[in-house]
Parts: structure tokens; sequence; C-alpha cells
């Protein structure tokens, strides 16, 4: 509410503005005067006239002007084509200004030139833009402002449109959808055109918003302007919608109908994306021998263009066939596929993302990991195992490290359904590096993201303001043409102007809202980035433990516990990762999880300390969600720093209680040596490790707790007198 006080006093000052202007009529005047040429007398038009109050309105044809102002008010006179001139008004009487040297011809020749050179300028800015489309979004951005500047205050709303058609165009390509929607909307809103509205569409459609771009795509349908390839892009676009929709009759109708255009105009690359297309909507409606039928039409179609399209297209219908069971299949067509890309002269796929890879990227490695899948569903692991291995080792060439990762943990579990268990786990143990290598790119490109985002926001700020001074100049220009025509008016239509005036500052005031609320969103953003950053710095302490346990194990010859301590262990770190993309799970998930690693904890010190988890049996727990993975820290603490120390074996209580129908307390009490003694046992690189990991873990409370008001609240302190022993209570509140 706070944050809303300065729009409304920014709302009542303005009311409040138009009022007394309506009530002050009495202290304006009316000056009357003429802008002319001093030699021939000749009227200039198109001169601007205000006052230092604000006032203003221009000459009309016969060089004349009126203008309300008081006396004492400053009179100023604007041209391009003369030097300003500045007048105190003493009194009523009219006001002359002649201009020496003014020749009407010379001035109508340098403004047709001026606006000539500035239409060139415009033209070719755009073509710079549409040049660097696609390798450098920062120059396409920049010629778009330039564009934009060359069309001046009162520029053409055609060729403004134009502009931000194609800066819509050009965010669109850089899947930036949001500020493709923003600028799209005002290219329509400055001209309608069928290019903006097509483009508009797939925006929505690509932001996942396909109600809207159905509303946006439909009344396009009957245009009759509109070039064969931009009447396929509307069908196919009007079908990607309904068949995002569920309507997946509607989506066929729409692919057909652009199927039948592309095919009779003879537009090959469209012919081939209808059917496949056409087939995939067959293939969710489970009629898998139409769905097979235009398949196999796309793979033929596929044949006669590109090697590359051949093998998308192989790879598309190899999906398919996992999809409905048939590995052989599945497996024939993806060694086609590995077959076709080796013979191309160059690897479709670039080092552009750095390990990054897009998952709909068609690669070697991929290929092979998919092959192995099926072997897998089909439990060949002999076949799959040199298919998992060929995999990583082309993933690892070309730093493909989401593959590399996948295809290491599946190599590890094949060798664990084989009972293999030494290569099992060196496997796992690689995949472990693998992921902590995958963490470390990925805060990399978070940062890189975070940064580019910010000076896309600075370039795009740049041309909203290019064009709020246009929209305010072309403002300002028509209200003085419309003063001109109500000078001989009523009073009460001049009460009308002020109140448009007053609207017109409303209107302002919501801009500024829109930004400030523009600005929360940006914010909401920057947590999300925060938070997912934070999630990715998992300490591996008790991974490298574990696996040390694990060792200790084998090094006994106790198959038995190393078996199922690895097993155990795998499974927590699976559940892990899979929670890791989540700002909640359910608070059910988190204590299974908790009780899988406090046992595994117990396993590797059960001389040290005994446990128990108490949940109070009338708490609906299923009702509760928690941040996964935050209670682990402070019972690795409890363990590690105040149970590890103790001379008897100690105890670890985690205790779950319904404080009121909304709020939890999570209680972790332990009887171990206490904090302040654990303060002194510590080494500095304990000190340095456990700071980082209870700073995170502070990092993640504050900024869930911004985004979800107050969700968690953690207290911790001595639970005994005498400083021993450790209480660490978390309240936890329902949404």
């Amino acid at each position: 509410m706070v944050k809303k006080a300065p729009f409304i006093f920014l709302f009542l000052l303005s009311m409040f503005t138009g009022l007394s202007q309506v009530n002050n009529n009495g202290s304006l005047i009316q000056i009357k005067g003429s802008v002319k040429g001093k030699e021939n007398f000749e009227p200039i038009s198109g001169v601007e006239i205000y006052t230092n109050k604000g006032r203003f309105t221009t000459t009309n044809a016969l060089g004349e002007f009126k203008i309300e102002a008081s006396i004492g008010d400053m009179l100023i006179v604007e041209s391009p084509e003369f030097i300003t001139v500045r007048h105190r008004i003493t009194s009523d009487e009219d006001i002359d200004v002649q201009v020496q040297g003014y020749s009407p011809s010379d001035v109508r020749q340098k403004k047709k030139s001026e606006a000539r050179r500035n239409a060139m300028n415009h033209e070719r800015f755009l073509d710079s833009a549409n040049f660097y489309k696609k390798t450098d979004l920062e120059k396409s951005i920049d010629f778009i402002a330039k564009s934009i500047s060359q069309l001046g205050k009162r520029g053409d709303k055609k060729e403004l449109s134009s502009a931000l058609t194609t800066l819509g165009d050009i965010y669109l390509f850089h899947q930036q959808y949001d500020l493709a929607i923003t600028n799209l909307k005002d290219a329509l809103a400055n001209q309608e055109s069928v290019k903006a509205k097509l483009l508009l569409g797939k925006a929505y459609l690509f932001n996942d918003e396909f109600q809207k771009a159905e509303r946006t795509l439909s009344p396009l349908l009957d245009a009759k302007n509109m070039i064969p390839y931009q009447r396929i892009e509307l069908y196919e676009a009007l079908g990607d919608a309904n068949k995002a929709l569920s309507n997946l009759k509607k989506a066929l109708d729409y692919y057909r109908e652009g199927l039948e255009v592309a095919q009779k105009n003879q537009i090959s690359p469209k012919v081939i994306d209808l059917n496949s297309k056409i087939a995939d909507a067959y293939a969710d409606e489970n009629r898998i021998i139409e769905a097979e039928g235009f398949y196999n039409n796309s793979l033929n179609l596929s044949k006669q263009v590109a090697p590359e399209r051949l093998i998308e297209e192989n790879e598309k219908v190899a999906d398919f066939y996992n999809e409905k069971n048939r590995y052989d299949d599945e497996i024939r067509l993806r060694k086609k596929s590995l077959n076709e890309l080796r013979q191309l002269p160059q690897q479709a796929v670039t080092k552009a993302n750095a390990g990054l890879l897009s998952p709909d990227s068609i690669t070697s490695q991929r290929i092979n990991y998919k092959i192995a899948n099926a072997y897998i569903a089909q439990d060949k692991l002999d076949e799959a195992i040199p298919y998992l291995e060929r995999s990583i080792v082309e993933a690892d060439g070309e730093d493909d490290l989401v593959v590399q990762k996948d295809a290491t943990r599946k190599l590890s579990e094949v060798y664990r359904y084989k009972g293999d268990f030494s290569k099992a786990l060196e496997s796992y143990q690689n995949y472990v590096a693998v992921v902590d290598s995958l963490y470390v790119r990925k805060e990399q490109e978070i940062s890189r993201a975070a940064r580019f985002n910010r000076e896309i926001a600075t370039k795009q700020n740049r041309i909203s303001s290019l064009e709020q001074e246009r929209q305010l100049s072309q403002s300002k220009y028509n209200l003085a043409v419309t003063e001109q025509q109500l000078f001989q008016e009523t009073s009460k239509k001049q009460k009308w102007i002020i109140y448009s005036l007053a609207l017109g500052i409303v209107l302002m005031t919501l801009t500024a809202f829109l930004y400030y609320r523009s600005n929360r969103q940006q914010k909401l953003a920057n947590n999300l980035l925060a938070l997912k950053s934070l999630r990715t710095q998992m300490n591996p302490h008790f991974i490298f433990n574990a696996l040390n346990s694990v060792n200790t194990y084998i090094a006994k010859s106790d198959e038995r516990s190393a078996n199922r301590f690895l097993s155990e262990f795998s499974i927590l770190m699976r559940s892990v990762l899979e929670n890791s993309e989540e700002d909640f799970i359910p608070l059910t998930k988190e204590l299974e999880l908790l009780e899988l690693y406090v046992k595994l904890e117990h396993s590797r010190f059960s001389d040290k300390f005994d446990f128990e988890i108490d949940i109070d049996e009338k708490i609906d727990v299923d009702a509760f969600e928690i941040p996964p993975m935050l209670l682990q820290p402070y019972i690795e603490n409890a363990i590690w720093h105040g149970l590890r120390y103790r001379e008897e074996k100690g105890f670890l209580k985690i205790s779950v209680k319904q404080l009121d129908l909304d709020t939890l307390e999570i209680v972790i009490a332990d009887n171990g040596i206490g904090r302040k003694k654990s303060a002194e046992l510590k080494t500095s690189n304990q000190k340095k490790q456990k700071s980082k990991g209870m700073g995170n873990i502070k990092k993640r409370i504050q900024i869930l707790n911004d985004m979800y008001k107050n969700k968690v609240d953690v207290f911790i302190s001595d639970l005994h007198d005498d400083q021993t022993g450790t209480k660490v209570s978390l309240k936890l509140k329902k949404d």
C-alpha cells in the first residue's frame, strides 16, 4: 500500500491542477499574434508558440496564432527556420513576429530533402538490424533505436510500426517472448499489419499463451492481402495453438488447409513440416496407422531436400516408435540417422552454447544415448553398453555435459543391474564429477543471462524513451491544433479539453504504474535466478564421505553392506537431483528423504548416536510444502559437529508438531557438545565451510520468504543451560 502512495498522490494532484485551471480562467487573457517573413510578409505556418507556464499552440496556414496566458508570462516563439524569440507579456495587445531572411521555397525544399534523407536512413538502419538479427542481438537493437530516432518527433506511424515489428521479430528469434509481445503490440497500436499480427500470434504461442494466440490469429483468416507463405504460417500456428489446447480435430483441419496451400504453391519445407505435424496430431489421438502414414510422407519428402532435414524427420519418427514401444524400428531408424550424420561435411551442432546444448539438438552423442535406452528397454544390456560408452566419449569431446551426465548415470545403472558393482561405482563417481561440472557451468550461464538481461533492458528502455518522447511530442502538436479549432467555442468545451489533459496525466500515471510493476516482475525473475543458483550449490561433503564409507565396506570385503549403502545413497541422490529445480516439495517427501539420510549417517556412526523421528499423528502432513533439502544441513551439523564429538553415545530427535491450523513446527534437537565447544574444535577450513553452507540456507530462506510472504522461520538455540546440545526450531506455514 505504501508503494502505491506516490501514484495516488500524483493522480489527486493532476485532478486538482485540472480543476484549478478551470476555476482560474478569469485570470487568463487571450493573446493574438502572427509570425511572418520581414522582407515579403510571407506567413510562416507550424511555428510552435508556448508559455513558460506550459500553454502551447502553433501558427495556422496564415501564420496566425491565439494562446491564453497571464500578465508576466514569458511567450516563446520557436521554429527550426529561425532563431527562437522570447517576449514578456505585459498586456493583451497583439504580438507580431517578423523573421528576417525567410524564404518559403527554400524552407519547403529543405524540409523535403531532410524528410527524404531521414526515410532513407530509417530503411538502411532497419536493413542493418535484420542483417545482425541472428548473430548479434545487441547490435540489432542499436540499429532499431537509430531507425526510430530518424523518424523525429512527428514520425510517420507506418514507419514506426515497421521498426517495432522488426524489433519484435528480433526478440522472438532470441526467445525473449515478453519483450517481443510488448513491441509487437506497440507496432499494431501504431498501424495494423498482417506481419505484426502473425508475429504476435507466434510470440503468444511460444510463450504458452495459447488462447491469446488463437484470438490474435483467428481474425487473419478473413484477410485478403496475405501472400501464400503467410497463409501457410497462419494455418500452421492456429493448428499448433489448438493442438496445445487439446482441440485435435480443429488442429488437424488447420494443418490440412495449410498443407493444401503449401502443395499448391510448391513450398517444400512447409509441406514436410505440415505432414509431420499432422502425424503428431494423429499420434496424440492414438490413431497409429494414420500417424505412420503421414510420418512416411514426411520421410520420403525429406529425402528430396537437405540431408539435415532427413535426419531431423528420422529422429522425430524414431521418437514416435519409442512412444509406441516399437524399439526395433526405433533402433533401426536411429542407426540410419547416425550414418547420415557421419556423411555430413560438418557437424550440424556447434559448440556455441558451451556444453549446454538445446534438448532438441540432433547430435551423434544424443542419438547413441537414445539407441542405448531402446536396448535397455528390451533388457539387452550388453548391446546398450557400447552405445552408452560411445555417447559419453562423444559428449566429452563436444563438451555436451548434459548428455555426458545422463549417459554416465545410465551406464552406472546398467553395470549395477549386471552385478558389476566396481564398474558401477566407477561410473557413478564419474557421474558425480560431471554433475559438479554441470552445476558450475549452470552458475556461469545464470550469471551471463542476468548480465545479458540487464543490457537488453537498458537498450529496450532507450527505445521506449524514444517512443514516449515521440508520443508526447505528437500529443502536444495534436493538442495545439485542437486548441486552434476550439478557440471560438463555448467554455463548456474548454473544460472538456482540460479534462482531456487530466486524462492524459492519468494515463501517464498508469504508464508509471505499469513500469513499476514491470520492475517488480524483473525483481521476481532475479529472485528466481538467485534461488536456482543457490539450489545448485549442493555441499559435496556428504557425497565424499558416503563414497569413503562404500570404499571402507569394500576394503572389508563387506559387499552386502557396500551394495545396500550404495543403493540407498543412489536413491537419496536421485531424489535430491529430481527436486533440485523445485522451490517447494511436499513435506511428506522431504521427511522420507531426511529419514533415509539419517539412516545412512547412523549406519556410519552407529556407535555415536541413536535417533528418533516423531510426527504427531493428528497432523495432515500432505497439506504442507517445504523447500527441498532445507532441513538436511541442520541435521548434518547436529551429527558432525555435535554428536560425533561426544564421549558417550548421543541422541538425535526430529519432531513435527502443529502449532495452529496453518503452522507446523519442526524441531531438530541433539544432546551433543553444543555450538560453543564445537566452534572451539573446528579448523579454520571447517568454519569457512559451515559459514558458506549456513549462509546459502539463510539466503534461500530470505528469497523464499520474500517471494512467498514469510513462509519459513528458523530459530537456533542451545538445548541446555550449560550450552550443551543444540535445538533448531523451524516454523512452516501453509499456502
